[in-house]
């Protein structure tokens, strides 16, 4: 079982979800979950709970959790490389397959991008497309430059 919370943000309702010992989701909530959740603040959802807004706030750049995000090698790999952009910068996803060392896995980079479950703390918002355009976010291009424009409010 995974325990599930809710949190009212700055940019919508957010769902964040443990397993006990790591978060493993952090996503726009949806209207229904399944029954296999339970609805707990746990002291790992509230820690996470409490940097994402100090970080939506301006007040944090950086996060401290311990993650579990459920993908393929591949992804996870790309997930790590997203976690070494630096507040406030982007890369484009030419960049990221380089940082992953494949050059020609660009497009292979924008569905690890999409498949990512752990937002704002994988920072998959801080790629773009190689031209500088907001290209691509789950959670809808209009989060995805809030996120961008409070990193380089800073």
């Amino acid at each position: 079982m995974k325990n599930i919370f809710f949190y009212d943000t700055k940019i919508g309702k957010i769902a964040i979800i443990d397993n006990g010992k790591e978060i493993t989701n952090i996503e726009i909530a949806e209207d229904k979950y399944s029954d296999d959740f339970i609805l707990l603040e746990t002291e790992l959802i509230k820690n996470a709970g409490k940097q994402l807004l100090d970080y939506l706030d301006g007040f944090r750049t950086t996060f401290d959790l311990p993650l579990n995000p459920n993908g393929t090698v591949f992804q996870k790999k790309v997930w790590n490389a997203l976690c070494d952009i630096p507040y406030g910068e982007t890369r484009s996803y030419k960049q990221v397959a380089e940082a992953v060392g494949n050059n020609k896995a660009s497009r292979a980079i924008g569905m690890a991008n999409n498949k990512n479950p752990i937002m704002i703390v994988i920072p998959c918002h801080r790629v773009i497309g190689s031209n500088g355009s907001l290209v691509g976010y789950a959670g809808g291009l209009d989060i995805k430059e809030k996120l961008i424009f409070l990193e380089n409010k800073k």
